[in-house]
């Protein structure tokens, strides 16, 4: 795999001035945006929809990740994808028909990712594997951002590598959730190519050097 990408979730942005956010992004050498989108129902919380996706997309050459924490997901990916996701992944507990949800996604062109709950075992993704460009694993329940990251995580990252290195080796792993600078390398030990933080990166007082020290770097 090639360097750690950090992907700073907009989750803890300033929803009163999240363009400049997003513009920021670039500036201080993120890889990513990760885009945390919540119906209230799947998760007990509400965040951004097409419109807000669409209106940021002219704002960033970045890669945009978008991670439906929705229920029944499938019926909503042609409209993120259209509104500037170049990564749509969605929760494998929150969907019935998880290989159709697979096939809207390729289908409208744009990249593949399936997530699990921290108490969703990792086999469970064994049968989708192959289908992923991107297997996110939540270290956290998903919901709010500012969660502490969940002991026993680090096991599951790493047995997640395994998994990932014998059926999908070209797919990414990435950590979401009570990611911080203290525990970065710790996360990228265990396996874990992507690095969703939210906290780490807007509540920093120079978020160049958060970067950095997320991704092993002095």
């Amino acid at each position: 795999m090639n360097k750690v990408l950090i992907a700073p979730s907009l989750l803890s942005g300033n929803f009163a001035d999240m363009g400049s956010d997003v513009k920021n992004m670039s500036d201080i050498g993120a890889d990513w945006i990760h885009i945390d989108v919540m119906d209230g129902v799947f998760v007990p919380n509400i965040t951004f929809g097409f419109k807000m996706i669409s209106d940021m997309r002219p704002l960033s050459k970045l890669f945009f990740d978008a991670h439906l924490m929705i229920t029944q997901p499938i019926r909503y990916v042609e409209r993120f994808a259209k509104a500037g996701a170049d990564l749509v992944s969605f929760h494998i507990e929150a969907e019935s028909d998880v290989d159709g949800a697979l096939d809207k996604i390729s289908s409208v062109g744009v990249k593949c990712g399936l997530a699990i709950n921290p108490d969703t075992p990792v086999d469970t993704l064994i049968p989708y594997l192959g289908r992923l460009d991107l297997i996110v694993l939540m270290s956290v329940y998903p919901g709010f951002g500012g969660q502490k990251f969940i002991g026993g995580s680090l096991d599951r990252i790493a047995r997640l590598k395994q998994l990932r290195d014998k059926y999908a080796p070209n797919a990414l792993i990435e950590t979401d959730g009570g990611v911080t600078t203290e525990n970065a390398s710790e996360i990228i030990a265990a396996g874990a190519d992507v690095l969703v933080a939210g906290n780490a990166v807007f509540g920093a007082t120079d978020r160049t050097a958060a970067v950095r020290s997320l991704r092993g770097r002095a």
